[in-house]
């Protein structure tokens, strides 16, 4: 009886462990992008301004951001994230073989602007965000919001339901202009953050020589051997991915191409502004523009009842 149990008890350890690694196999490649980042980086917005997503992923590719040109405070409001590109191309994925584009973003707020609560998101806004889950940068930086990498298809373009933060609670906000910055890739990158490359990139010859041969692998990449002028050869690796485009015998220079270069995605910024508006202030304008509106009106009373006086003097 004993026995029984304990062979039911490994085989439930067992199948536990199968699950946990099925989980997280599902998991990991959702997180895989920012994260890295996110180790790396304690700020994702170098002091040149430059956004840390650019240095794995070194094409660049426009994108789109919109906010509101003014918010009050304490209000949830939506800015709009636009990663354009054709739909129809595929990437090379890390096996070598060719799949659709994956998207992700960074999106780095003022002091104080945060990620809207859930409880306080409207339903339409809602809509618009679909399943997207957005996290902070790091428990210190809320303000600091990143998601992906996602499928392009479907979240080519992203709603992120922010929030404003509240001068009066929080001494640390004013009533002023703020920037926005935005980043947004398409695609996997071309160099890890060790600086290794990924199988997304060209590869050049290191040295100047002859290619002796060019050997297939078994994981379908290629091993190139170059000979150089002193009869020393080198060997350069070539993963599944890339296409060779050299041939044996060929004559080749320094950092010359082996490959076609595969990546057709890329990295674009963006910085807006926005205005945390004052609610006094928007109500003293209206109270400004109708009290404007009165006295032309009432100017425009007085000069109708001093014809009128004209016209009657002129009668009489």
């Amino acid at each position: 009886m004993n026995a029984t149990k304990r062979i039911v008890s490994i085989l439930g350890s067992f199948l536990l462990l199968q699950i946990s690694s099925w989980a997280l196999s599902f998991v990991t490649p959702a997180n895989a992008y920012p994260i890295f980042a996110q180790q790396n980086y304690e700020n994702p917005r170098e002091a040149n301004g430059r956004i840390v997503c650019a240095n794995c992923h070194l094409a660049q590719k426009p994108i789109e951001l919109e906010v509101p040109q003014s918010i009050f405070p304490d209000t949830v409001f939506e800015a709009v994230l636009s990663i354009p590109y054709d739909k129809q191309i595929q990437q090379v994925l890390a096996n070598g073989k060719k799949g659709d584009l994956n998207v992700g973003m960074v999106l780095i707020l003022p002091d104080g602007f945060e990620l809207a609560p859930a409880d306080r998101i409207p339903e339409e806004i809602k809509e618009k965000v679909g399943n997207l889950y957005y996290q902070p940068y790091s428990p210190e930086k809320k303000n600091i919001l990143v998601v992906g990498p996602v499928p392009g298809k479907k979240y080519s373009e992203m709603v992120i339901p922010l929030l404003s933060p509240d001068p009066s609670k929080n001494k640390a906000v004013s009533y002023l202009k703020y920037p926005i910055y935005a980043g947004g890739n398409r695609g996997r990158g071309q160099v890890y953050p060790d600086g290794s490359k990924s199988n997304n990139t060209v590869y050049n010859s290191p040295v100047t020589g002859t290619i002796v041969s060019i050997a297939p692998t078994k994981k379908g990449g290629a091993e190139i051997s170059i000979e150089k002028a002193n009869g020393e050869t080198v060997l350069e690796k070539i993963p599944a991915g890339p296409e060779v485009i050299v041939s044996v015998g060929q004559t080749i220079k320094a950092d010359q191409p082996l490959t076609n270069n595969p990546n057709v995605g890329g990295f674009g910024q963006k910085d807006t502004e926005v205005v945390l508006q004052n609610p006094a202030r928007v109500q003293g304008l209206l109270v400004f523009f109708a009290f404007i509106l009165l006295t032309q009106v009432l100017l425009v009373l007085k000069k109708k009842q001093f014809e009128k006086v004209q016209l009657a003097e002129m009668n009489f």
